[in-house]
């Protein structure tokens, strides 16, 4: 496998930054996975300065370079069959004014289209690990806490869809209700948590209370609402099915939303598409 590499300034700086923290977690595994890191320069100088994950690195050069704009086109499927890579590992910073900038926005979005995993929180990143791990049929050493994926039941979840998706949502739901059901609570904004709430109930959930909490829609404040939740940490883990081909009236509110993600970074994750959550939910079913 070949992962993108990026870190913003606030992640690689200091010896307790977020890159090292996350490298001297994973590193055991990233080595059992012969997962290689194509890195821009920060990143890379960073990693190699503390001699870590030195034989993973592949360095694609600093931003001011054009590295980062390298890695969207590697999302993308690259020049060459071998040059895609699989997915990002993107340690934000969400003040940092180039997380704005169009090769960071589409690096996501290229990630977004073809089903890859843009994962971009220190949470997020030790845990993706871990599901690499758990889908490749072995146990990851660098998983918190006995050794394994986080527990449904120590956390909230978010389940957004945009309106193309929201089948998607709800056929996720379906084949995964038992292991969904398992989170300590659930929360969705509007039209996606009254579909929810009807699939529920219409399969044995108590008609007394609803499956999720039900916030505003999104273009009338429910990704806000949420958002709050995720910096009060008590939302610990996001499912938001992204539609990238229409052009979205409250892109603002997702932007917001985002960057709530990115603010609680190192306990809160964000999956953006089906097939990245469908991973998830097969590692935590192993």
């Amino acid at each position: 496998m070949k992962y993108g590499l990026v870190a913003h300034r606030l992640h690689r700086l200091g010896a307790d930054c977020s890159l090292l923290r996350w490298a001297r977690h994973c590193e055991a595994d990233l080595n059992t996975l012969a997962l290689d890191l194509h890195a821009t320069g920060g990143a890379h100088d960073a990693l190699l300065i503390n001699d870590l994950l030195r034989s993973r690195l592949i360095s694609v050069g600093h931003g001011r370079d054009g590295g980062l704009m390298r890695l969207v086109s590697r999302a993308a499927g690259g020049l060459t069959p071998d040059a895609a890579i699989d997915g990002v590992f993107f340690f934000v910073d969400p003040v940092n004014p180039t997380s704005m900038y169009p090769e960071a926005q589409a690096l996501k979005r290229q990630c977004v289209i073809h089903g890859k995993p843009f994962v971009a929180t220190l949470a997020g990143a030790i845990e993706w690990v871990g599901v690499e791990m758990a889908c490749a049929g072995m146990v990851a050493s660098s998983v918190p806490e006995g050794k394994k994926l986080p527990a449904p039941e120590s956390q909230v979840l978010a389940l957004i869809a945009h309106d193309a998706l929201k089948s998607d949502m709800l056929a996720f739901a379906v084949e995964h209700f038992d292991m969904l059901s398992r989170f300590a609570g659930r929360v969705a904004t509007g039209t996606t948590g009254s579909q929810l709430n009807a699939m529920a109930w219409s399969r044995g959930w108590p008609a007394s209370r609803p499956w999720v909490t039900c916030y505003q829609s999104g273009p009338l404040g429910g990704d806000a609402q949420i958002a709050e939740l995720v910096l009060d940490r008590r939302c610990q883990k996001v499912i938001f099915f992204e539609d990238p081909h229409v052009a979205r009236q409250h892109e603002a509110d997702i932007q917001l939303l985002e960057r709530a993600v990115y603010s609680a970074g190192d306990v809160t994750t964000c999956f953006n598409t089906p097939a990245m959550t469908r991973r998830w939910a097969q590692a935590v079913g192993n």
